[in-house]
């Protein structure tokens, strides 16, 4: 029995147990799985490592639209093409062409609402969309009322033929419209329908 107990002994002196530390389960992983903590550290001088994981992307402004984890580009109206259209849901072949016909009849979308007032489009489909596109107001052609001509202001679908009538008498009585204002307060047209116009004209003399 002595012997047993001397040889048990001898083996926990010969092979002294191991205790295992952080350091040694790290050496285990490889350097590739870690990437430096963003500490504020210069490089090589206490950096923290931590798993490596895929950096999710920066989001500035209205540049992405956001569906779950998915992240998609806005679509701009004013230089889109019919493909483009065509991803957004609810949107066929036949609405893509209509929505790039109004915008070369308008001159350029100013806002996403302008969608509504294109032909077909039902209301649950604009709402399905909205969020996903955008209109660049400084793509948008301008027209220059005091020296346009009846048939460059009668493109703009805003304008009545009774409107377009009285703008130009007033612009040869006046000489010139200095602003959007004279056209409200001499009821040539609507505020409502200022608000509609106001993004397509100016009022340069040239």
């Amino acid at each position: 029995m002595l012997i047993i107990v001397f040889i048990i002994l001898g083996l926990r002196v010969t092979v002294p147990e191991k205790n295992i530390i952080i350091e040694d389960i790290t050496d285990t992983i490889p350097d590739s799985a870690y990437i430096p903590e963003t500490t504020g550290a210069e490089p090589g001088k206490d950096e923290t490592f931590i798993p490596s994981v895929k950096p999710e992307p920066v989001i500035t402004g209205r540049s992405v639209f956001v569906s779950g984890k998915q992240k998609m580009p806005l679509i701009n109206l004013n230089n889109c093409d019919t493909a483009q259209l065509i991803s957004l849901p609810g949107i066929g072949r036949v609405l893509s062409v209509r929505i790039i016909r109004y915008r070369n009849l308008l001159g350029g979308y100013a806002s996403v609402s302008q969608l509504k007032e294109v032909y077909g489009l039902p209301p649950e489909t604009f709402e399905l969309i909205k969020e996903r596109v955008f209109a660049d107001e400084s793509e948008v052609k301008k027209i220059k009322v005091n020296s346009a001509g009846y048939r460059e202001l009668s493109v703009l679908p805003y304008f009545e033929e009774y409107e377009l009538q009285a703008i130009f008498k007033y612009r040869k009585l006046m000489g010139r419209i200095e602003g959007i204002k004279d056209l409200t307060e001499n009821k040539l047209i609507s505020n409502e329908k200022a608000e509609k116009v106001r993004p397509y004209l100016i009022f340069d003399q040239e």
